[in-house]
């Protein structure tokens, strides 16, 4: 007992010098628990700190008993430990019988999560004969009452009270990265009980996020087949304290140098240039897209109408090109640089693995919903590489994700709808594996237009030799082949996510007149800018009203690189300089000229579609003329006058034949059906 009692003197020696400041936070904002680091428990008193890790259930007791020795009104607040020393992480798949009630710690990513419910920890009777309180703790699953009382008596016990706290069961699996080749993950159930169920802790556990707990393993009695105790057990974890790996922008803490750092940025006049070459600077060029990349992360603001419509504030991108072009590079760098990400690759994707799927729970007896990538990673990215690799059935449940930003499930007797406000950054490869510039975009590439157009911006990544730029290329690779740390950026990761996460907290830039006028003169000019066709209906259309919602995206996110709380006239003409490259390089007619959404967004351009639509004209006349079997001679020389070349005819009657609108009764000559 005498060892005890110093135990509690010590750790009130260590909380004065240490946590002073803390505890009276505790009081003002009515915490239920007490963050203590290790490191410093370590260095106040080493032999303190090995006793922790050996005898944890004692020591952490003994801290809350000091801790309740301060003047705080509430005498039952927790010690939490965080950052245990290297010897006590253990990865899952490791957990021996040696480590049964010693202080471990563990990362993973939490698979299963039951509902908080309360749970029995102690249990105060009264003797019916004599008027004496007996307490039972309740540690085990099982409802344990007295057996006897000290006056005698045996039987029944009336139950005076009961105290009943918050718990919780999560099932916690290795992180991928820790497992070697084939290796199957292991899991284990973990309890969390009291402070760490609250509402915003339990934000922190919810399945699908990675985690570090760390606490006490115990071992779980089974029950044998005949009915007594086996002599095998199982483990679990009594949590003590969680810490999130993850974090949404809104989670990142900042302190006061890291607002002044970061005010300090936002007033450099270069500091889009800055942001733009810290962008994987181990990859030389592509600046267009990195500057596209920075307004990704800035992001838009998420609007409600008062009709209730929801207006995404999350940039889509399409990154399609050549093999070798740095594209997975990007996503990756990507990846690093927000706090919460998905990495998904095309073949290995499922509609389920994306979206949602309903599983076969065993812990509740039915089915469960289990949250794929894109919800997982709300309030952040998905990425998603090799995306033409990707079944089409599979890419389509996308398509309420990405324009609604919810994922709604209907299956088994669940029926859910999920939040989904993600940003996509999707790489493909061209159909051909290389890049043909005078076809459409979605005639290389297998995805349904639907899918295509819902992308704010989508960028060709050509690889096209050239002389002085390919020097430069291999004299950037090999220098960084030799000195890796060579590439030192302007601004570090570190600081561009904090900068990144001050801007989405705080700055919701609107738009200001002279921004609207911009933005309003480029489309209604570019709409209407084609002189193409004689009617309405043929003519090509530049852009779309989905692309004015996506340039006010990168406007507002082009606010946020300065900090700003308006949308200015030079942040508009930057969204549409990113903008117009984008429509130049991928919706660009070299036939007419003329910018045609069509290219990018549908299987067949506006010119084209014209062609067909001259063509089958030209056979209504010569049926209306009279004649039943028209000579292919008589349609190329009426279609060349109206300037549709030979080889252009014979591939619009090949496709009217497929299509099941003409048939060649006999070679050379065309009917209608």
């Amino acid at each position: 007992m005498a060892n005890a009692q110093e135990q509690i003197e010590k750790f009130q020696e260590f909380l004065e010098l240490n946590h002073q400041k803390e505890i009276h936070a505790l009081v003002k904002s009515g915490a239920k628990s007490l963050i203590v680091d290790f490191n410093d428990l370590a260095m106040f008193d080493p032999t303190l700190a090995e006793e922790l890790l050996n005898e944890p259930d004692d020591l952490i007791r003994a801290a809350e008993i000091a801790l309740a020795q301060f003047d705080i009104p509430d005498k039952t607040i927790k010690v939490r430990f965080l950052n245990l020393p290297d010897s006590q992480i253990i990865y899952i798949k490791n957990i021996r019988s040696e480590h049964i009630d010693k202080f471990i710690s563990f990362e993973g990513i939490v698979r299963q999560s039951s509902d908080v419910r309360p749970q029995m920890i102690s249990a105060k009777f009264e003797c019916p004969a004599c008027g004496n309180s007996i307490i039972m703790p309740q540690l085990e699953e099982k409802f344990k009452e007295p057996n006897r009382c000290s006056c005698g008596r045996m039987g029944k016990f009336k139950l005076l009270e009961k105290i009943l706290v918050d718990s919780q069961r999560l099932v916690i699996e290795e992180s991928p990265e820790s497992l070697d080749g084939g290796e199957q993950a292991k899991r284990l159930p973990v309890y969390l009980r009291e402070d760490l169920v609250e509402p915003k802790m339990e934000k922190k556990s919810t399945p699908g996020s990675k985690i570090k707990v760390s606490g006490m393993v115990k071992e779980v009695p089974l029950q044998s087949k005949a009915g007594g105790q086996s002599t095998r057990f199982d483990l679990c974890m009594e949590v003590n304290s969680i810490e999130s790996i993850e974090m949404t922008y809104e989670d990142i803490l900042l302190d006061e140098d890291d607002l002044v750092e970061i005010k300090q940025l936002a007033k450099d006049p270069q500091v889009y240039e800055k942001f733009t070459s810290s962008m994987a600077p181990s990859i030389l060029g592509h600046d267009d897209i990195k500057g596209a990349l920075i307004l990704q992360l800035m992001g838009g603001v998420r609007k409600c109408t008062a009709d209730n419509q929801k207006i995404r504030g999350d940039i889509h991108m399409l990154l399609v090109g050549d093999p070798g072009a740095a594209k997975s590079s990007l996503i990756k760098f990507m990846e690093h640089v927000a706090p919460r990400a998905r990495y998904v690759v095309g073949r290995a994707a499922t509609s389920a693995g994306i979206t949602a799927s309903v599983v076969r729970d065993e812990f509740i007896k039915g089915w469960a919903l289990e949250a794929g990538a894109i919800v997982l990673a709300s309030g952040g990215f998905l990425l998603l590489d090799e995306m033409d690799k990707m079944a089409e059935e599979d890419t389509s449940a996308m398509h309420e994700a990405m324009a609604q930003q919810t994922v709604t499930i209907s299956k088994a007797n669940i029926q859910a709808t999920l939040t989904a406000q993600t940003s996509v950054l999707a790489a493909a490869n061209p159909k051909l594996g290389r890049f043909d510039p005078y076809q459409p975009i979605a005639a290389q590439i297998d995805l349904p237009p639907a899918l295509i157009n819902r992308f704010d911006l989508i960028f060709p990544v050509r690889d096209i030799p050239n002389k002085e730029k390919d020097a430069m290329i291999a004299t950037h690779v090999l220098e960084l082949q030799q000195n890796p740390d060579s590439k030192e950026p302007a601004i570090s990761v570190e600081l561009m996510r904090k900068f990144i996460a001050y801007a989405k907290q705080n700055v919701a830039p609107k738009l200001t007149p002279g921004a609207i006028e911009e933005i309003k003169t480029f489309y209604v000019n570019l709409r209407n800018s084609s002189t193409i066709g004689d009617t309405e209906a043929v003519r090509p259309i530049p852009i779309s009203a989905r692309q004015l919602e996506s340039l006010v995206r990168l406007a507002e996110g082009s606010a946020r690189i300065r900090l700003s709380t308006k949308v200015t006239r030079s942040d508009a003409r930057k969204a549409i300089s990113i903008m117009r490259y984008c429509l130049m390089q991928v919706g660009f007619d070299h036939e007419t000229g003329q910018i045609d959404i069509d290219r990018m967004s549908a299987k067949i351009s506006t010119s084209h579609r014209n062609k067909i639509h001259t063509v089958r004209e030209i056979l209504n006349s010569f049926e209306s003329s009279g004649k039943k079997s028209i000579p292919m001679e008589d349609i190329v020389a009426e279609a060349t006058e109206k300037k549709i070349s030979e080889s252009q005819v014979e591939e619009i009657i090949e496709k009217l034949k497929r299509e099941g609108e003409i048939y060649e009764p006999r070679r050379g000559f065309i009917s209608k059906i």
